[in-house]
């Protein structure tokens, strides 16, 4: 018998619309070059296990050796984890699309920055706390979620052990990435301003969305004018309070009926279908998008840096020079400034920066 999710936990990514498919396989972006883009440093120390959560799907060894032979990358090392007997099942569904981005994205990037092939660790449950949990207790460096649903699905206790969770694992050494949503200000819920959960998780570090070509980047949001479209999650939590850490944040309008708490997201990075990432799934070529795509993309990154990050959300807003700062477009509700918004919270990655000041010698 298939089970769900619990709290309605859904998958973050998106496909360009028919009418767009021409274009956006034109603007979609192979990792390599995106990871260049963001000036990914190179011959970093590597050696971090990459753990991604998955509720649901597949994943054949096919796909990823056809996906890495043609960015001319080794194949990572995969292992499948069942947390609660959940398994890999491929069956050609909509979460397989969501499996092969994660891994592939996940393994592209880390190879980007390290020429190593990445050692990657999938752990599946019908629940992200519990294998967030297993992920941490098995060393792993960082975590990579793309799943997720509005605080309101979770309901209050659950989210606050869902952060007990992502707490206690960062307190052991394990840097945790969660991506922020696909539907715009609204996250999908019944008002016009919600954030995602487990990124509005203090302990989780939020991923946003951005459109980005060679020569811009914005907002992600493919449905101006609404708030409940394709487009970047963000917003401000009704159950985790303003963070400190969250240096220059801007406080939540005082006049909305909304959360006012901790702002979401931390961090972004490429996400509109329109301009997305190539994967092979299902045997084919594919483009993709989706905060979903984020999440993994940062995750290989900071798994490159040689050193178990933990909680490393504080000392990345105390080095927002290291990000490009978003300043136009919206996603509905909320609209991008100078600064931190959210938006797009501190920007995009500069990765070369990143790793001045965090990466562990060679």
């Amino acid at each position: 018998m298939t089970r769900s999710p619990r709290f309605g936990c859904r998958p973050y990514f998106k496909l360009p619309k028919p009418g767009m498919m021409p274009a956006a396989v034109a603007a979609a972006w192979n990792v390599p070059d995106l990871c260049a883009a963001y000036k990914w440093p190179a011959a970093m120390p590597g050696g971090g296990i990459i753990a991604i959560v998955e509720l649901g799907g597949g994943w054949v060894q096919s796909d990823m050796d056809s996906f890495f032979q043609s960015l001319g990358q080794p194949t990572p090392s995969i292992t499948d984890v069942s947390v609660d007997g959940t398994q890999n099942t491929p069956n050609q569904s909509n979460a397989d699309i969501e499996v092969a981005l994660d891994i592939q994205v996940a393994g592209a990037s880390y190879y980007a920055a390290t020429g190593q092939a990445a050692t990657i660790r999938m752990y599946w449950s019908q629940d992200i706390a519990s294998a967030v949990a297993k992920a941490a207790a098995d060393g792993c460096s960082v975590c990579s979620i793309s799943w997720g649903a509005d605080e309101a699905n979770w309901g209050r206790s659950a989210a606050e052990q869902m952060e007990a969770t992502a707490q206690s694992a960062t307190a052991g050494g394990m840097a945790v990435f969660a991506a922020s949503g696909d539907n715009d200000s609204s996250d999908g819920g019944p008002t016009p301003a919600n954030v995602d959960c487990p990124s509005s998780c203090p302990h989780v570090i939020g991923c946003g969305g951005t459109h980005k070509t060679a020569a811009s980047e914005t907002v992600w949001n493919d449905n101006p004018g609404q708030t409940n479209g394709e487009g970047t999650g963000g917003g401000y939590s009704t159950i985790f309070p303003v963070q400190s850490f969250q240096i220059g944040a801007p406080p939540a309008p005082a006049n909305a009926p909304y959360g006012k708490g901790r702002m979401v997201p931390d961090v972004s990075a490429d996400a509109d279908p329109n301009t997305g990432y190539n994967i092979f799934v299902h045997g084919a070529p594919a483009v993709v998008g989706g905060t979903s795509a984020v999440a993994p993309l940062y995750a290989g990154l900071f798994a490159a840096f040689g050193t178990r990050l933990g909680f490393v959300a504080p000392a990345l807003w105390q080095h927002q020079t290291s990000f490009h700062d978003i300043t136009v477009g919206s996603n509905g509700f909320y609209s991008a400034r100078v600064g931190p918004d959210p938006c797009s919270g501190i920007g995009s990655p500069l990765g070369d920066r990143i790793a001045t000041w965090l990466a562990t010698p060679a």
